[in-house]
């Protein structure tokens, strides 16, 4: 089919899920704002098909389709839909003193139906801790093949410096359990830190069948609404996309993916490549840093659903407070939050011929919105709306505050539905943007992502220059984001990291490079 093509994306939040439709010169072309469905998929397939219906565009010039899905951290936090894995860790006798899983809640530690600590694993130069125990390996997987286990999680000290051992196990697992089975790779997902890269690596093997769930319902909700001929991708926390076999083999890089499209999407709709990007829903409000025009990456360990892991994600302050927020008094004091009406606001709050006092009618007692039925509000003491709104205002003001890296005024983005609650103006903010299109700006981060490779080695600079270091390492990510998707000529180094390695000798540094290009 000849003509215009389309990009169609797809963001789920807690409250609304979104759908836009852009064209090859990334201008809206329809954007629609759908309450998130309590089963997720139908809220999916009603707002595929309300964005399609609205642009008038016929399905077959839809070439490429994107989905941000929460379901990942959900299903974590809400401790549902996990699947039951094996845990292999290769590193006795060394790591024998703190067993895997040893700080989880109970709740969530029952993931694991069988788990070993076998001999192997290497040390922090490289050498050999101890021959690998392959016999231990076939036994540990015999164990989980005779409790039809469908996923592994495999773990091995010091995986990231050399992860031949792991790579080992996965092969008897192989061998054991049949190709058919998942396996999480703990030198794939996290960085240096045994028990948090393992975490991680766990929870990827326990969102197996998440991943399955989501890929396959967005492809049957794309085909049921016509939508056949597209490219299929999906959000990834780093603010980029992956295709569809990288999202089934690691759906723990969707966690917070919903954040950094709105970062991007902040970005793209404002024109600005540096700035703090603040994302009003109905429920949260999160705040995150736009760094070179992607979101910038957390340095500390970041815990998820109570598990402390390493591998990447946005550096993000996150707050009850939206739209749907809760307001009440109690001796005086206003408080906003946490608790929210979320996707029931049009029910549940008073401008919409509800009961329950949110923020959003906070925000039409005082003339900063004109939504709903601004009637049902005037019985509200001014004096206490006013209150109710400095207080939504200093939650802000102190979270802006924690996130910049100085004290000085910075350019904000707000985006996000929620975003009517804020004046105009709020300390710290240099300029406040609120761009076109700001309340649907998650789907457009995730319709107008690029796609990256991140290369990432440790790398002795005694035996390699740093400059060679760097220039190769900047040649492996480009190579990585080509075969992830990225159209050759777009593609341009966006980030590069050198860290000083201090317990490890010859002069070893960590090198990690990001490049991103367009999509092919």
């Amino acid at each position: 089919m000849s003509g215009k093509s389309y990009r169609l994306g797809v963001d789920i939040g807690g409250t609304n899920t979104d759908a836009v439709i852009i064209d090859e010169n990334l201008t809206v072309a329809a954007s629609v704002k759908i309450p998130t469905s309590a089963d997720i998929q139908s809220g999916i397939q009603e707002a595929v098909k309300a964005v399609l219906d609205n642009s008038g565009i016929e399905r077959g010039r839809i070439k490429k389709a994107m989905l941000g899905t929460t379901q990942c951290t959900n299903a974590i936090v809400e401790r549902k839909r996990l699947s039951k894995i094996g845990i292999l860790r290769i590193g006795a006798p060394a790591t024998t003193g703190i067993k895997p899983m040893i700080d989880w809640a109970d709740d969530l530690a029952v993931v694991a139906d069988e788990t070993a600590v076998i001999r192997g694993g290497y040390e922090f130069d490289g050498k050999p801790l101890t021959d690998f125990d392959k016999d231990a390996a076939q036994a540990f997987f015999k164990k989980c093949k005779a409790k039809e286990i469908k996923s592994v999680a495999i773990s091995q000290l010091f995986s990231v410096v050399r992860d031949e051992n792991e790579a080992e196990a996965a092969d008897i697992c192989h061998e054991v359990m049949g190709n058919d089975v998942y396996i999480s790779h703990s030198s794939k997902i996290g960085s240096m830190g045994l028990i948090e890269r393992e975490n991680a690596t766990i929870l990827n093997a326990a969102l197996f069948e998440v991943a399955r769930s989501f890929t396959e319902g967005f492809v049957q909700s794309l085909h049921e609404q016509g939508v056949s001929e597209a490219d299929i991708y999906f959000s990834q926390n780093d603010g980029t996309l992956m295709n569809l076999e990288t999202a089934r083999r690691y759906p723990i890089l969707t966690i917070a993916c919903g954040s950094t499209n709105s970062i991007r999407g902040g970005g793209f709709l404002s024109g600005l490549s540096n700035a703090v990007v603040i994302d009003i829903g109905g429920t949260t409000t999160d705040f995150g840093i736009l760094q070179n025009g992607f979101p910038r990456e957390s340095g500390v360990a970041v815990t998820i659903g109570g598990v402390r892991t390493n591998f990447r994600m946005p550096d993000i302050i996150s707050i009850g407070l939206g739209g749907g927020s809760i307001v009440r008094e109690k001796d005086g004091v206003v408080t906003i939050g946490p608790d929210s009406v979320g996707y029931e606001i049009t029910k549940k709050a008073l401008v919409f011929g509800g009961d329950t006092l949110t923020a959003t009618d906070i925000a039409v007692r005082t003339g900063l919105a004109h939504i709903g039925d601004a009637s049902k509000v005037a019985r509200i003491d001014k004096g206490f709306a006013e209150k109710a709104q400095r207080r939504i205002v200093e939650m802000v003001e102190e979270n802006l505050d924690s996130i910049k890296t100085s004290s000085e005024a910075i350019d904000v983005i707000l985006v996000g539905g929620g975003s009517i609650i804020l004046p105009e103006h709020i300390a710290g903010a240099k300029k406040l943007y609120k761009p076109k299109n700001f309340a649907v700006a998650n789907a457009i981060g995730s319709a107008i992502s690029k796609v990256s490779g991140v290369y990432e080695k440790l790398i002795s600079f005694n035996e390699v220059p740093r400059e060679k270091a760097i220039e190769d390492s900047k040649a492996e990510a480009i190579k990585l984001a080509i075969k992830a998707g990225a159209n050759p000529e777009t593609v341009e180094i966006v980030d590069v990291e050198d860290v000083p390695l201090q317990y490890h000798p010859n002069n070893t540094n960590r090198v990690k490079v990001k490049a991103a290009g367009e999509l092919a």
